[in-house]
């Protein structure tokens, strides 16, 4: 096969980094989060692209380094915390959060541990079959079947908790 270069790089990213921040914000559920798992993601794997030419399944490939990422980011989150010599500025006041921030499925999701959101958000929101999404995250099928269950129950149990809030807003309106 021959090797891949950096147009070919480029010209994946530009076709892919819709779906891939897609996936990190609702892996992080956080827009800043997202774009910094995707730009690592990115970085890594133009550091491999030269090499990965044997690769059939690009797309499933980038999707698991993707999660890792995410799931690396959240175990080892603290390592990147900055030890300064003076104070860092203040950040301005925020606005109000836009409409997607405050989704509820978007808080649904932020309700589960890591790995139960990157089984469910690759399951039923990337679509990507229990085989695949078991090869990402390095586990067995049976793994991501009762990770999917026990995410998807959770989930049912926030959204009726949730439910009574939800219904007074849209009186609300």
């Amino acid at each position: 096969m021959p090797r891949r270069t950096d147009s070919d790089y480029l010209a994946f990213v530009d076709g892919r980094v819709g779906a891939m921040r897609r996936a990190a914000y609702l892996l992080c559920g956080d827009s800043h989060t997202a774009d910094d798992v995707v730009q690592e993601t990115l970085t890594k794997l133009y550091t491999r692209w030269p090499r990965i030419s044997h690769v059939e399944n690009l797309d499933a490939y980038v999707n698991t380094m993707l999660v890792r990422v995410f799931l690396d980011e959240r175990r080892r989150g603290w390592w990147k915390v900055a030890l300064l010599d003076r104070l860092p500025e203040r950040a301005p006041v925020a606005s109000p959060p836009a409409a997607e921030d405050t989704s509820v499925v978007r808080q649904a999701l932020l309700g589960l541990p890591a790995r139960q959101r990157a089984v469910v958000v690759l399951r039923y929101l990337c679509d990507q079959p229990v085989k695949d999404v078991a090869q990402i995250l390095g586990c067995s099928e049976g793994t991501v079947k009762s990770q999917s269950a026990h995410g998807l129950d959770r989930l049912r149990q926030i959204f009726d908790e949730k439910m009574p809030e939800i219904t007074a807003a849209q009186d609300q309106r």
